[in-house]
């Protein structure tokens, strides 16, 4: 399976997210069995659709796809969104309170050391996110962990970037009722 093609211009995590999304809309168990790869209990029923994109023997490598799968298999999105994490926390929060519970969470975050401790973390901020109806880039997010070893560092301050430049375009085309 290509993945990463120079011709799709796609990158790794762009790419399965899109294969997620489209599998989902047409197959029941596999979403069920994405749906449990965010618990290490049952966790190994992902494995046989995780191993196609990753080396399951590598929990730096697992761990964020096993994450991003089993976000997509609750959310059930029709196609992957456009916002980064940081950003995508702060819109979970209205400006009006200060932001205090956003701020907590991105520091949260932010302090992670490990790409163990980064997707503990993560998964109930997904789970926020999801439930707020903001539309994240899950394949930015995925490309982002997977570098997370490598260029931990980096990735926080982009997402400390994302979070602190608050709203714009989404704020734009987001209708309020």
């Amino acid at each position: 399976m290509e993945t990463n093609s120079p011709e799709s211009g796609k990158t790794k995590g762009k790419a399965f997210v899109e294969y997620v999304i489209n599998r989902l809309s047409s197959d029941n168990a596999f979403g069920a069995r994405l749906r449990r790869a965010d618990n290490r209990a049952t966790e190994y029923q992902s494995w046989e659709y995780l191993v196609k994109w990753c080396d399951i023997e590598k929990p730096w490598e697992r761990l964020p796809f096993a994450l991003v799968a089993a976000a997509l298999a609750k959310a059930k999105p029709k196609a992957n969104g456009y916002l980064g994490i940081g950003k995508g926390i702060s819109h979970c929060y209205d400006d009006k309170q200060n932001s205090d519970a956003a701020k907590a969470k991105l520091r949260r975050l932010l302090a992670c050391n490990s790409i163990e401790d980064a997707v503990h973390v993560l998964r109930p901020l997904l789970s926020l996110v999801q439930s707020k109806g903001v539309p994240l880039d899950y394949g930015k997010l995925l490309d982002e962990l997977q570098w997370f070893g490598t260029y931990g560092e980096k990735q926080k301050l982009r997402w400390a970037n994302e979070f602190f430049e608050r709203r714009d375009e989404y704020d734009s085309n987001n209708v309020q009722s």
